[in-house]
């Protein structure tokens, strides 16, 4: 399991911009840690409420992130065109990230296997990776508390930025 202390895996995915259907490039995580640390908020699924729930309130509190200059990222197995006419009708104001492979959820250990009985998505899993690599915060959200501690995720951030 990545956990605490490890270096985060890296990786290169569609990223959906949110502009437009097809607004589409590539995402690298060692390219984007250049610029700081990182968030990324894992999810099974667009569209679905759980997910839009805790994508809507990263988007609500974005400021507190670019103000400590991270870079939230949301990733689901979802096709970037999806993820697109997700971030449009939401609202969403930050990339999203598409492992429409498993690639990713696997490496980071971020694996629900059995939604709806049928499908292998991610969980709904945040990490925060400084800027070194390095992952500082892993907190899983499918068991326990569903709800997510931005506060508690913006203190993370804030301790990545000074290691």
């Amino acid at each position: 399991m990545v956990d605490v202390g490890d270096s985060a895996p890296d990786f290169t995915v569609p990223v959906a911009g949110g502009e437009a259907y097809n607004d589409i490039g590539e995402f690298t995580l060692s390219e984007a840690l250049a610029e700081g640390p990182v968030v990324l908020a894992f999810v099974p699924a667009a569209f679905t409420s759980a997910c839009t729930e805790e994508l809507c309130a990263f988007r609500d509190g974005l400021a507190r992130f670019v103000d400590l200059d991270a870079r939230v990222y949301g990733l689901s197995v979802d096709l970037p065109f999806s993820q697109n006419v997700w971030m449009r009708e939401e609202g969403l104001t930050f990339p999203l990230l598409s492992d429409w492979e498993h690639q990713v959820i696997h490496a980071y250990d971020a694996v629900l296997p059995d939604m709806y009985g049928t499908l292998e998505v991610a969980s709904r899993t945040v990490f925060v990776v400084d800027a070194g690599g390095t992952v500082t915060f892993r907190q899983d959200y499918d068991t326990g508390d569903p709800d997510i501690d931005l506060a508690e995720i913006e203190a993370a951030v804030a301790a990545a930025r000074s290691s």
